[in-house]
């Protein structure tokens, strides 16, 4: 994993490592009890989540530090981002109960500082007026459909933060159907990188826009 890290240009210290790993060996005692992902045990899993995503990481300004993982499920990417970069301030939000539950015990159990977990929709933290303009980049793997994600994200997103969606390969009409989100928003595409995990092959688009204005 080091070496696939390295070429992203993040490196691993020893701390980071030991807490992957910690996170693998609690996540596949609780995936074998309640299916929180389909994806195998072995490199593969490391590739298609811990890899896939540190490529978010690069996109994260220095200078931010509050992160919201939005549809976090098993923590990802969120967790894998706080591992590599301690001084994140990290939220993760998901509706699932029994993934709030073990996302919990893995911030316990990895010591994770500045960390929490909320069990609950964004739509209705949306809709309650929480967390608003709270975060300095939100970020979400394959949750929403992008129109979701960047409504959603607006919200919580403070003025000229970012907002990141992970997604797949072709985004086409997803993009096409978030145009009147992006115009009403005002928000500005920063950033589009196109890429390919190792071994699997599989294929990554992230996109980063940028939130201009703080009302609308």
């Amino acid at each position: 994993m080091t070496d696939e890290a390295k070429k992203l240009g993040i490196f691993l210290g020893p701390a980071a490592q030991s807490r992957f790993s910690l996170f693998y060996d609690e996540f596949q005692v609780w995936n074998a009890k309640m299916n929180l992902t389909a994806v195998d045990a072995g490199p593969s899993f490391v590739i298609r989540h811990f890899i896939d995503s540190l490529q978010v990481l690069p996109l994260i300004p220095q200078e931010a530090k509050r992160l919201l993982d939005l549809g976090t499920g098993g923590g990802f990417p969120g967790i894998p981002l706080k591992i590599s970069r301690d001084d994140l301030c990290l939220t993760l939000l998901d509706s699932s109960r029994k993934k709030t539950s073990f996302l919990r015990q893995v911030v316990l159990g990895l010591g994770l500082s500045d960390t929490r977990v909320i069990t609950g929709r964004a739509e209705e933290e949306v809709r309650e007026g929480r967390g608003g303009g709270e975060f300095d980049v939100v970020v979400s793997r394959a949750a929403f459909k992008m129109a979701q994600i960047l409504e959603l994200g607006v919200h919580f997103v403070t003025a000229g933060g970012l907002i990141i969606a992970m997604k797949g390969r072709d985004v086409t009409e997803e993009l096409e159907k978030a145009q009147t989100v992006i115009h009403r928003f005002h928000l500005r595409l920063v950033e589009r990188r196109e890429t390919i995990l190792p071994r699997s092959g599989g294929e990554r688009t992230l996109l980063v826009y940028k939130k201009n204005r703080l009302r609308f």
